[in-house]
C-alpha cells in the first residue's frame, strides 16, 4: 500500500510551491494564490474519491449517480476539477482556465463560497507577469500540488489532535497562514495572530458548548477557530467580520477546511458598518475575541456620535486611535450579564489620558474589566512593542453572577519568552503559566496580583502594569573584600604584562 499523505507532507509541498511566486509578488499577496489552490486541490480530491465510490455503487445508473453527487458538500461542475486542469497545464491560457474553474465552482456552490475567490486572479498580468512567465509559474504550481494526494482515504492522521483528513488539511492551512505571517512582515497584522497569543485569548474567555463566538476583526479566521477548539465539540456557532476583501475570502475557506460550514463571516468595516446585526440591534455573543489593528488612524470617529447602535455612549475615542472603539464595540456585542471579551491592545490603551482615559474610567466604574495581562515585546511581525490582553466580563456588571467581584487581576508575563533572531516566542510553558495564574486568581510575587478597584481609582484609573506589580529585583549583595582582592590581582597581572611588553619593544629597538 502506498504511503499516506501526512500533515508534514502537506506543509512541505505547499510551502515549496510558494517558490513559484517568491521574488515576483509579496508574501502578503501570494498567500492568496497558495491557500486558494490548497482548497481547490482538496475539494477536487474529495469529489474524485466520492465520485469513484458512487460509480462503483451505482454502476451505469447515471441518474442515481448524478443525484448522489449533487448532494456533495461542494459540487464540482464538469471540467472544473484539479485533474482537468492538470491535463491542460501546458495550455497557453492556463491562468484563464484556472480562473474559469474557480468561477464555475463558486457559482455551483454560491450559498457557501459566494465571492471568496473573487479577488484571486490567476490570469493577472499585473501580479504574475506576462503570458509566458505566468504560464511557466502556474504550470509549476499545478505540478507541485499534483504531488499531494488529498483524498480522505489517503490522508493520514498525525496521531495527535488531527484525527481526520479535514483536521489535517485545516491544520496545514493555518500552518501556511503562520508562515506567510512570518514572511509578510508588517503586513502580517492584516490576517494573522501568532498561535500562542491566540491560545491565551481562547483560554481566558473559556468558551462553552452552545456558545456564539465572534471576532469583529477576524483576519483569516484562525483566532476564531482556536477559540472554538477550546470547546472540544462542534456545538458552537462562529461569527466574524473582516474589512479586507481578500482576507475575508481566506477566512471563509479556513472555516470550510475545518469543517465549520455554518460559520457566518461578513465582509465590511465593523466600526462604521457592522454586519452582524439582528434587526436594529447588534447581534449578541457569549464570547468575543479579537486582535484588531493597533491604534488605527481615521477609524471613523466623525460618524461615532451618531452611531445607530449607541456603542460610543461612554465617549468617542480620538480619531487617530481606534483601540477603544473596537473595545466598545466588542463589549456592546457581548451578552448582558454573560458575555466575555478578550482583546489584544498596545500598552498605550492602559494609560493614555484624554478621551481614552474617560472611556477607560467608565468601563472600570461599570465593573466590566476583569483582567490585564502584559505580554512580552516583539511577539508580532507588525510591531516590536509589548502588548497586553484585556479581559472584560459582563458577568461582573450589576445583576450578573460575578457582580461582587471588585478587583482587577493583573499578570505581568512580559519576561517569559524564548528569544529568537527576528521575533520572540511564547512557549507552551509560558502560556500554561498565564492560564494557571488567571484561573487561580491569587497573588504571585512579581508576577500576578488582584488589585482592588479602589486602588486603581486612586491612580486615576491608570492601568499601567508596573504600578500594580513590583517587578524590581534587589541586586545580589556585593562582597567588597572579594572584589578588592580581584582588583589587586588584576592590577598585579597588568603590571607584569607591562614589564613584558617593554622588554619585547626594547628587543625590537623601540624606545619606550
Amino acid at each position: 500500500m502506498a504511503d499516506k499523505t501526512s500533515l508534514d507532507d502537506v506543509k512541505r509541498i505547499a510551502w515549496a510551491a510558494c517558490d513559484t511566486f517568491r521574488g515576483v509578488i509579496d508574501a502578503s499577496e501570494y498567500k492568496d494564490f497558495i491557500l486558494v489552490f490548497l482548497f481547490f486541490k482538496y475539494v477536487s480530491d474529495v469529489w474524485k474519491e466520492h465520485y469513484e465510490d458512487a460509480k462503483e455503487r451505482y454502476g451505469d445508473d447515471d441518474l442515481r449517480l448524478r443525484r448522489r453527487m449533487e448532494r456533495e458538500r461542494f459540487v464540482l461542475p464538469k471540467g472544473s476539477s484539479f485533474d482537468d486542469l492538470y491535463r491542460k497545464q501546458n495550455a497557453d491560457n492556463v491562468g484563464e482556465l484556472i480562473d474559469e474553474a474557480l468561477d464555475a465552482i463558486a457559482e455551483a456552490n454560491k450559498a457557501k463560497i459566494g465571492d471568496a475567490f473573487a479577488d484571486v486572479m490567476f490570469n493577472s498580468e499585473t501580479k504574475l507577469g506576462d503570458t509566458k512567465s505566468r504560464n511557466r509559474r502556474l504550470k509549476s504550481l499545478i505540478e507541485d500540488f499534483a504531488k499531494l494526494d488529498l483524498r480522505p482515504s489517503s490522508v493520514a492522521s498525525d496521531g495527535k489532535d488531527h484525527k481526520t483528513a479535514e483536521d489535517v488539511i485545516g491544520e496545514a492551512y493555518i500552518y501556511l497562514i503562520e508562515r506567510f505571517g512570518s514572511e509578510a512582515g508588517k503586513k502580517a497584522g492584516e490576517f494573522y495572530t501568532p498561535r500562542q497569543v491566540a491560545r491565551v485569548l481562547a483560554k481566558i474567555v473559556a468558551p462553552q458548548q452552545g456558545d456564539r463566538i465572534c471576532d469583529p476583526a477576524c483576519g483569516s479566521g484562525s483566532l476564531l477557530i482556536r477559540a472554538a477548539e477550546e470547546i472540544g465539540t462542534k456545538d458552537f456557532a462562529l461569527f466574524g467580520q473582516e474589512v479586507n476583501r481578500g482576507t475575508w475570502g481566506l477566512a471563509r475557506l479556513n472555516m470550510f477546511l475545518h469543517g465549520i460550514d455554518g460559520a457566518r463571516i461578513e465582509w465590511g468595516d465593523t466600526l462604521n458598518d457592522p454586519k452582524l446585526v439582528e434587526g436594529a440591534s447588534l447581534m449578541k455573543f457569549d464570547v468575543a475575541v479579537a486582535n484588531p489593528p493597533f491604534s488605527l488612524d481615521k477609524w471613523g470617529a466623525e460618524n461615532a456620535e451618531k452611531d445607530r447602535f449607541g456603542r460610543f455612549f461612554r465617549g468617542v475615542p480620538p480619531k487617530s486611535k481606534g483601540d477603544w472603539a473596537f473595545i466598545a464595540h466588542m463589549v456592546e456585542a457581548a451578552k448582558t450579564h454573560e458575555g466575555r471579551v478578550a482583546v489584544v491592545v498596545p500598552h498605550g490603551v492602559l494609560f493614555r489620558g484624554g478621551r481614552e482615559g474617560i472611556i477607560r474610567k467608565a468601563m472600570i466604574e461599570e465593573n466590566l474589566l476583569d483582567a490585564v495581562i502584559g505580554l512580552p515585546p516583539n511577539l508580532f511581525q507588525t510591531t516590536s512593542i509589548p502588548v497586553a490582553v484585556l479581559l472584560f466580563d459582563r458577568r461582573r456588571e450589576r445583576g450578573g453572577a460575578l457582580e461582587s467581584r471588585r478587583d482587577i487581576f493583573f499578570i505581568d508575563a512580559s519576561r517569559d519568552f524564548q528569544g529568537a533572531k527576528n521575533q520572540n516566542q511564547l512557549l507552551d510553558e509560558h502560556v500554561d503559566k498565564i492560564i494557571a495564574a488567571h484561573r487561580a486568581r491569587k497573588d504571585v510575587e512579581r508576577y500576578a496580583r488582584a488589585v482592588p478597584v479602589e486602588e486603581i481609582a486612586e491612580n486615576d484609573f491608570n492601568l499601567n502594569i508596573p504600578r500594580y506589580i513590583d517587578t524590581f529585583e534587589a541586586p545580589e549583595e556585593v562582597d567588597i573584600a572579594a572584589v578588592q582582592k580581584e582588583i589587586d590581582s588584576l592590577e598585579a597581572e597588568l603590571s607584569e604584562l607591562r614589564v613584558k611588553m617593554r622588554f619585547h619593544l626594547k628587543e625590537l629597538g623601540i624606545d619606550v
